[in-house]
């Protein structure tokens, strides 16, 4: 599908000039800031298309000095990443233990363009097991864990969402929150809980942003001077919420560019004023071209 993308299936938009610009100015502007968080809707083919284009363009400018770091590999298969960009084990065994994404072919332009040029991919996301305990249990759960598993996850306690961006949360069920809790064995408050059984999604899905931003932060502060694409669902950078919000309190100095993605039934007459909040690059594109698989 990715094949059959071209430029009249996507429309770019500089929030900041206020008219519309190529990928390539994306791309050069970027000398400006550290990090690219790549905001995607992950069954979209014109945006997969786009990120692997992304990627080519930022290479040609950075070279050596750029990583990829992606929400679809949890930070406990870093090292069977490294593996399989080094070529010391095979694709099938890599996909098998990375625990890939059933929609990994929309991802794997990306990875193969890594391992040929020697680039980095940085694992960035907290593994299930993790988001999943934390939602049941809170933060105590974690802390109980040991230091092994702590090296998966942002360090404890991290910060959970607040003001918009916790009501936005709050916007993705119809129920009603719980009243606010405190886990007074670890002095650790816990934000009000779903009412999905006994569900918090701001703590699972906080641990999910605070871990991809500690692990961009990490990995920049061992490679100075490199410049980061991160390639996440849309939904944890719109706005500069959730992973931008959490990257500034691991590293206030790091500068992050936001691209929003997204289709517009209205798709090529677009109003932009409708998306200018979303991020600093806005590209709608072309609903007419199938999904990479139906969600």
């Amino acid at each position: 599908m990715q094949a059959q993308v071209t430029e009249a299936n996507y429309r770019i938009y500089s929030v900041k000039l206020g008219k519309e610009v190529s990928l390539k100015d994306i791309a050069d502007d970027m000398k400006n800031y550290d990090v690219l968080f790549f905001g995607e809707e992950h069954n979209d083919s014109v945006t997969h298309y786009l990120e692997q284009k992304m990627q080519e363009l930022l290479y040609q400018n950075f070279t050596n000095q750029l990583a990829l770091s992606m929400e679809m590999f949890d930070r406990d298969v870093q090292t069977v990443m490294n593996e399989y960009l080094t070529s010391d084990i095979r694709e099938k065994t890599f996909k098998k233990d990375a625990r890939v994404w059933s929609n990994y072919r929309d991802y794997r332009p990306m990875v193969e363009f890594a391992k040929k040029n020697k680039m980095d991919i940085v694992c960035a996301n907290a593994a299930g097991r993790y988001t999943n305990l934390v939602g049941r249990k809170g933060q105590s759960a974690l802390m109980a864990l040991t230091k092994e598993s702590k090296r998966f996850f942002a360090p404890l306690p991290y910060d959970t969402a607040s003001g918009a961006y916790y009501d936005k949360l709050m916007g993705l069920t119809n129920h009603a929150p719980a009243p606010a809790v405190k886990d007074t064995s670890k002095k650790v408050a816990a934000p009000p809980m779903m009412s999905m059984g006994n569900f918090s999604l701001i703590m699972a899905q906080s641990l999910w942003d605070a871990t991809m931003a500690y692990s961009i932060a990490e990995y920049l502060k061992a490679h100075k001077g490199y410049k980061i694409m991160q390639v996440n669902g849309r939904f944890h950078s719109d706005e500069g919420f959730a992973a931008v919000t959490q990257l500034k309190k691991y590293n206030k100095k790091l500068k992050p560019l936001i691209i929003s993605t997204s289709s517009d039934e209205s798709f090529p007459n677009i109003d932009w004023s409708k998306y200018k909040t979303q991020g600093d690059y806005i590209i709608v594109t072309d609903p007419k071209v199938p999904k990479t698989y139906e969600g």
